[in-house]
Parts: structure tokens; sequence; C-alpha cells
């Protein structure tokens, strides 16, 4: 065994660097077979009908088509990655009641394989389907109202889940505030924009198995749902995904691949799909909106007594993750504050927009783009430091968290908080800490303003999920390991995972990086990892690399050659929210991150530039230094899209916007001249090697901090996201800033 074994906290070259670099990596759009058939979907013509007939005979009488499929053809006509609420395609015909109901543009109507892509694109258009309009409703509080109509059986209201926070006694908190803020608070849908579009393939393995090649996130849930809508046995579907080139939560719910393993395995016949950029956009899941009503009340000194929020979510037309998301966005509406007095109202939605589901951050940036909002009021009304304020109402170790219960240990937010502030334009004084003012710009339309903001958010999944990471290590040789294979099924999408998986297996088993190959994201060869997501990935499958690095070892000393280890990691339980109180212990670990952020403001035509971001993160531990600084930068220009420029126009259910030059997101042009990544390392008490996740945690507060900026220079607030030149020349002019 190699002394050279240091592999953590390196920044290690990227292995799947050179072949992306090169153009030699392969996506799912980029394989194909020999024999391949091509597959184009027939998506809804209605937001909202049923479907009386699919009239496929032109389609299937077309020269070169080879079949229509259509609801007649899934054996259980049903999916969903929380709640099997949407059809796999709706028509007439499924045993199961409403699978002949579209309740959305983006709903999956037939589809169509042939010889050729071009086939397939031209017998879409020679399928007739005869519809007949519902009622249909796109405004989530107009869709609880009883004149609106119901959208699936058993859910009221058109509500897919409701919670509730009863904390303290909201009467005494009322009291006892000095000072009380109001505000109404609105975000709106955000596309993922993945480099890498939908596609897939399709065939039967050696063994029989149907076998989807695809980009996901979870390999063994793509799995699962694929043998329940084809009623097989999980044995007989493989999923393996090659390089994936993004995916943000875009990829956690399906998109392709169960409609590609129904006509594999009906054909027995390889196929192929590849979607536009326009499809893309137009039948994937968003990022969910969300309208927040608070009121919080502090004392002189900036105690906050009391916190009332409202929370409506945007489902659309089916769950996806819309629960789970809305309940992560119940956690942070009180934003990362110990507070005695809190009353939270959260509403799930659906309406026929279209869904909803994860997107980085899971509910956490909506909600705390209202709390911090709040706070910055208050800092505001009170005529405080808005750093000093937070430091005085911070969760700290110990605290009771919204739901009346402790955090997990290792809590660090006063130290990112300070860690923040110290690292930008505060200073502490005896007297507290002090923001130094911008130097004004030599442009007089101009205004700088400086603004922080703050959060948390969990690592792992939630509220009694079984939460859970598979991970296999066998190591070869003679008298000296001379290999270590690493089994794992997790996703990397992007963020270079299999990289930091492979140095932990390294450190783990003490051999040098060299040594160690990773085979990954194939169900066939491993047992389930979870999703790449819930910034859990490195976390769990660290601690279930340490677990069966420690078994082969073990085997290894007692000559067992090659030495296989298995281990499946299992955090600590949790517990799903009291209907009535909201008491739960719902996460096992959190990551902590606060930004401060400096704006120029153009008062003339409402422009507003980002000028350089102070981003303090607690990771408990850093894997790959590069790789966490690119997590940090690449999350601050994410959410400097969603907060300023990605607006997604939506009438009535359809998108209108469909294309990369009318849905703008950030260029190189757009990103700050300068961002600073300030990195903590308080490990966390069960992570391996002390590891916090921290994917998400960059995006969550950059919204609210540059709102706060922008109240700084030029003196109005803007309340709903994003804020487009339109939005804050608008509110400058209502305030009589600026031309006339």
């Amino acid at each position: 065994m190699s002394e050279n074994t240091a592999a953590i906290s390196e920044s290690i070259k990227r292995i799947d660097a050179l072949g992306k670099v090169t153009g030699e990596t392969k996506y799912p759009g980029d394989i194909d077979v020999e024999g391949q058939l091509w597959m184009r979907i027939k998506f809804s013509e209605r937001a909202h009908a049923r479907v009386i007939r699919v009239d496929k005979q032109k389609a299937e009488a077309l020269p070169g088509v080879v079949c229509v499929f259509t609801s007649h053809d899934v054996p259980v006509n049903e999916y969903g990655l929380v709640i099997k609420d949407q059809p796999v395609l709706c028509g007439p015909g499924s045993e199961k009641t409403g699978t002949d109901v579209v309740r959305c543009f983006m709903d999956m109507v037939a589809v169509v394989v042939a010889e050729t892509d071009a086939i397939a694109q031209q017998a879409l258009d020679l399928i007739y389907i005869e519809y007949e309009d519902l009622l249909a409703v796109f405004d989530a509080d107009e869709a609880m109202s009883d004149a609106a109509p119901q959208l699936h059986p058993g859910s009221p209201g058109n509500l897919v889940a409701q919670y509730r926070i009863r904390k303290g006694d909201m009467t005494a908190g009322w009291e006892d505030a000095d000072v009380v803020v109001e505000g109404e608070y609105a975000t709106t849908w955000q596309e993922h924009a993945y480099l890498q579009p939908e596609a897939g393939l399709s065939y039967i393995d050696e063994e029989g198995r149907v076998t989807v090649i695809v980009a996901g996130q979870w390999t063994h849930e793509d799995q699962e749902q694929i043998y329940h809508a084809l009623n097989l046995p999980p044995e007989a579907v493989r999923v393996i995904y090659p390089a994936i080139g993004g995916a943000f939560g875009g990829r956690e719910d399906m998109s392709v691949q169960i409609v590609l393993a129904l006509a594999t395995w009906i054909l027995r016949r390889p196929i192929k799909i590849q979607w536009s950029r326009e499809e893309s956009i137009l039948y994937h899941h968003k990022r969910h909106p969300i309208k927040v009503r608070a009121r919080w009340g502090a004392t002189k000194s900036g105690k906050i007594t009391a916190i009332f929020a409202e929370v409506v979510g945007d489902a659309g037309a089916y769950n996806y993750t819309s629960n789970k998301v809305l309940g992560n966005a119940q956690l942070t509406a009180s934003g990362p504050y110990e507070v005695s007095n809190i009353h939270i109202d959260t509403y799930t939605v659906y309406t026929n927009n279209i869904p909803s589901g994860a997107f980085r951050g899971f509910g956490a940036p909506q909600a705390l783009f209202a709390a911090e909002g709040q706070m910055n009021r208050l800092a505001h009304a009170l005529n405080m430091d808005p750093l000093e304020i937070r430091l005085i109402n911070t969760i700290r170790e110990g605290s009771l968290g919204a739901v009346d219960t402790p955090f997990p240990k290792g809590v660090t937010m006063p130290q990112v908080f300070e860690a923040c502030g110290r690292e930008s334009w505060w200073r502490e004084t005896a007297a507290g800490w002090m923001l130094q003012q911008p130097t004004p710009p030599a442009d007089s339309t101009k205004r700088r303003g400086r603004g922080m903001a703050g959060g948390f958010k969990n690592v792992g999944f939630s509220f009694g999920f079984p939460e859970h990471c598979w991970a296999g290590i066998e190591v070869r040789g003679s008298a000296e390991i001379e290999r270590v294979i690493l089994f794992h099924a997790a996703a990397d999408v992007g963020q270079g995972a299999h990289t930091a998986l492979s140095q932990m297996a390294a450190d783990a088993v003490g051999v040098p990086f060299d040594l160690v190959e990773i085979v990954a994201s194939d169900t066939a060869t491993s047992g389930s990892s979870g999703s790449a997501s819930a910034s859990r990935l490195t976390f769990m499958s660290g601690n279930a690399i340490r677990g069966a690095a420690k078994i082969a070892l073990r085997k290894w000393q007692d000559e067992e050659r090659p030495a296989v280890g298995e281990f499946m990691y299992r955090p600590p339980p949790t517990t799903a929210f009291d209907p009535q109180t909201g008491k739960s212990e719902p996460n096992f670990a959190y990551g902590y991150v606060a930004e401060a952020v400096e704006v120029e403001v153009d008062i003339e035509t409402g422009q507003v530039q980002v000028l350089e971001v102070v981003c303090a993160n607690d990771v408990g531990k850093v894997i790959n230094p590069q790789q966490l600084q690119g997590q940090i930068e690449g999350a601050i220009v994410q959410a400097q899209g969603y907060a300023l420029m990605e607006y997604l126009v939506s009438r009535e259910g359809r998108i209108l916007n469909p294309y990369l030059s009318t849905y703008l997101i950030p260029t190189s042009l757009d990103v700050p001249s300068k961002v600073k990544s300030v990195v903590l390392e308080h490990p966390d008490p069960i992570g391996p090697w002390g590891v916090r996740g921290m994917a998400e945690m960059p995006f969550l507060p950059l919204a609210p901090a540059i709102a706060a900026a922008i109240f700084a220079a030029a003196g109005v607030w803007v309340d709903s996201q994003p804020f487009t030149a339109e939005k804050v020349v608008k509110a400058l002019r209502r305030q009589g800033i600026g031309a006339i």
C-alpha cells in the first residue's frame, strides 16, 4: 500500500475533463446503434380537456412509420416521483380514472416510432385528436376557490398539500413588537436551461432487459418508474447514464424514459429520441412560482418577536416534487433566525400551468427572498445595520427551529454571517457591525448600493423519507493493492461528482488517486445511490464509500483477493410535519450561507448591474477546492439570472418564449466583475471527513441581497422577481426618481 495517499482537499483534475474538451465524450444524443428507429411525441394541444378520440390511421399509413402508441398501449398508465398522478399517455382506454384528461400543454397523447426522425415528425401532423374542452385555472389563489375546476380527484380546493406551523403565542409576539413590517413577495418560473436537451436510446440488452440510456439524476428511480408503468419486474429494466449535460433538478422527473422503454419492449427494436431546445423548454418542469405574504414584528433593539407568513406555490398540473418543495419553503419562510412566535400556512396548489418541480434550492430561494426581504425591511425601519440585526436573531448551536425542535448539531450560521461581513464591506466596531458605503459612480444617472442576505438548507432528503446510499469497493492485487474499483450509481450531472467520489475512495482505502477507477450510473452494476439532488451526493456517498472501504480492507487483511466490500449508508431518521403544529425533525444536516453584493442602478433606464459578490459558505470539509469554487461561482451566476433577467412568459398555460433568444440567461458578459468565494470548514458531526453538502447554498440568498442593494442604491423595494429594468424603472418613477 502506497504512503502517497493524499486525495482529499486536492484540486485533482476531473476524470472526465479530457473527453469533454476534445468532444470525445458521448452524451445520450450522441449515441447511435445499427438498425435504430426514431421516436417523436405528440403533446397536448389544450391546457385542460378530455381526450375523446385519438385517430392514428393516417399516421400509421405513412410509409416508414412503424407504430403509433396511445394510452391503450400502456400497461399501468401512471407515473410520478412522489405521487403517481400523471398519465404516461393521455387518452381513453386506461383502467385508471382520469387518464383520458390532459391538464397542461406538456401532457403526452401519442408516440410515433418511424424509420427516420423526419418521417416520425411528419406523422405527428397526421394524428387527429378530438378534445372536449374543460374549464381551466392558471392562478394558484383562484385554483383554491370554490368556483375553480377540480383538476384531480381527491384533491379538493386543488390542494396537493397544506402545511401549518403554530409556534408560541402570536398575540404576545405582536404585543412585544415596537415595529411591524409587512410585504408581499412573488417569484416566477425559471427554466433549467441545461446544456443538453432531453435525449435517449432504448434497446434490449444481452440479458433480455429493456435498457434505457438517458440523462437523469437517479438511475434507480428512473428504473422504478419504468418498470411500474410497464408492469414488469425490476430485473427486466436497466437504466444507464452516460455523460449528462447539466440538470439542476430538471432531470429528477421523467421526460423520455418511460415511452422509450414502452416502445422498445413492444417492438423489440432499438429506438432513439432527441428533443430540440424549444421542446426542452416547453415540455419539462420549471422552478415553482411562489407568493409569500409576510408580517414580521421586532423590538427597538432588533429582536424579532413574531413572524406570520402565508406561502402559496403553483404546482402546475401534476405534483412532481411540489409537496416536498413547498415543505422546504415552509421551513425557510422564517429565515435563518430563532423566533419564539411563528405562524405559517403553506399551500401547494394544482393549476393548468406547466408542472413545477425540483430546481437548485428546492423552495428555499423563493421563501428566503421573502424572509430576507422582511429582515432587510426591519433593519431599515429600526435604522439598524443589516448584519448587526441578523447576528442578534441568527440560529445558533442548540437553537429551536420554526418546527420547535433543535437544529442538528453543527449550526454555524453566526460564523458564516460574520465571515461574509468581514470579507466584504462591514467593519466590527465597539458599537457593533457597520457597513461601509460604496464610492459613488462618476455617471450622475447611476447609483451604487450594497446588500446582504443569508440562509440555510437541508442536506439530504427530508420529512421521513427513507434516505439511503449504496457503495461497492473492490480491492485488487497480490501482495500490494494494485487497483481499487468503486461501484456507484451516482449521477455526475456536470458537477464533478465522479471525481470527488474517486477522491474519497482513494482516501478511504489509503491509495493514490490514480489507482482508483469508477464504474458508475448503471442499475446493473450498483445498488441505489439516491438522487443527485438535495446537496446530498458527496455527504451520502462519502459515508457509503467509507463503509464499503472498511469492509473491503478487513477482507484484504484476511487475504481475500479480490476483496469486495458493499455498504448501504442510512443517516439518522427524520420526521414529517405534525399536521396541526408543524413540529417535526425534518432534516439530519444543513448547510449555511451568507452573501453580500454591490450593485449599480441606472435610475434613467432601471438597469441593474451586479458589480461584486462575496459568498461565505460553511462546507464542513473541502474535497476538491477547484470544483467547490466552480459550484459557488456557477450558482451565483445562475441565481443572478433568476434575480434579474430570466422571465418565462406563460399565458393561459402556454409558454410563449421557448427559445434562448427570448428567454434570456446570463452569458460571460453578465458575470459580476468579482466573485469572492469565502470557504469555511467547520466539520459536520456526521458528515464524511466532516463534509456538508453545498451545491445549492450559494444560490439561496442572492436575490434578496440584490433587492437590498437596489434599495440602498436607489431607495425602492422591488418585491417580485425577476428585477427587470422595466420593473425597476416603474418603481423608481412611482417614487419620483429619475426622468419624467
